[in-house]
């Protein structure tokens, strides 16, 4: 009926919650409280509960978004400082890779692999821990391990400025190999092995856009890298200009040049060899920094060669004018 204030919904209830008008009252609710925070920043949260756990073990916490600290890749083998997976394991642990801890998951199957992963930690006195096979995933990244897993020592690398004093005070010239943006650990591992083998005194690479010590640098260096100095520079150009300043030569090779790295006059005297990357070669402002470019004649049939195997030529070709 009209009028009957007594009828459901006729008369509007002031209440919690109830305000008149819109805008000026509650302006200040519609405002926004900034950007969401991580799932670990957030104490209610499983992730912030994972993050604090983690930090007490030492161990590198997992992200919400699956890319946790520098130490995972997720990719068994490929990480800086943890390999993962029987095989890329007993490989790592044959080849004498600096190991800080081995892991094996409870209840791990027991097959010859496993038993020579064991018995190589037992020789080599490696730190071996039991855990979980949930807390193994946790740590490797969710990498496929197979059950067991390996954490490296941190690399330590030399000062630019040390290996520059170290070649200067060898016995015969200064030989240095800098690279420039070479991007595969194993191109540097082989590099390094070569420059063991042909008398280098240290290996120079950039920090940044470089590959650098992984397990399979270490691998492919056969050892060599626990005999020669790697160094890495903040600013390669910056670097290699204070290496030309104390009378070092710097020689790039550019597959253009005219120059053949082994009719190279300079090989027996003080020296860099600059080598660049994998697909793009040289730099344009390492280039320019050289003192000259030199070359490793090829059938016209190919264009280019590995940066391992171009770096291991030409430094034959240093030590034999040597």
């Amino acid at each position: 009926m009209a009028g009957n204030s007594q009828r459901q919904g006729a008369v509007r209830k002031r209440g919690k919650g109830n305000t008149a008008g819109s805008g000026g009252r509650v302006r200040r609710g519609l405002e926004g409280k900034g950007p969401t925070p991580k799932a670990e920043d957030r104490p209610y949260h499983p992730a912030h509960k994972s993050k604090r756990a983690a930090a007490k073990k030492g161990a590198p916490a997992r992200s919400s978004t699956g890319r946790g600290g520098g130490t995972r890749t997720g990719r068994p083998g490929t990480g800086p400082e943890w390999v993962a997976g029987r095989n890329p394991v007993l490989e790592a642990m044959t080849a004498g890779v600096p190991i800080k801890t081995a892991y094996v998951a409870e209840g791990a199957e027991r097959d010859d692999r496993l038993r020579d992963i064991l018995k190589l930690a037992a020789e080599g006195r490696t730190p071996l821990l039991e855990v979980t096979r949930a807390e193994l995933d946790r740590m490797t990244g969710g990498a496929v391990h197979q059950g067991v897993a390996l954490r490296l020592e941190d690399y330590e690398y030399a000062h630019p400025d040390d290996l520059l004093a170290a070649a200067l005070a060898a016995d015969g010239e200064p030989l240095i190999v800098a690279l420039d943006s070479v991007t595969d650990p194993r191109n540097l591992g082989a590099i390094i092995r070569s420059a063991a083998a042909f008398g280098a005194h240290g290996v120079l690479i950039p920090e940044r856009r470089s590959a650098g010590m992984t397990a399979a640098a270490w691998k492919t260096s056969a050892g060599a890298a626990a005999r020669l100095p790697v160094a890495r520079a903040t600013n390669l150009n910056r670097t290699l200009t204070s290496y030309a300043d104390a009378g070092l030569f710097l020689v790039g090779l550019d597959g253009r040049s005219d120059v053949d790295i082994a009719d190279l006059a300079e090989a027996s005297g003080p020296l860099v060899l600059v080598v660049g990357s994998e697909g793009a070669g040289l730099s344009r402002l390492v280039r320019e920094r050289c003192d000259t470019l030199a070359a490793i004649p090829m059938a016209g049939e190919v264009e280019s060669l590995n940066a391992g195997v171009a770096a291991g030529i030409a430094l034959y070709e240093i030590a034999r004018r040597r």
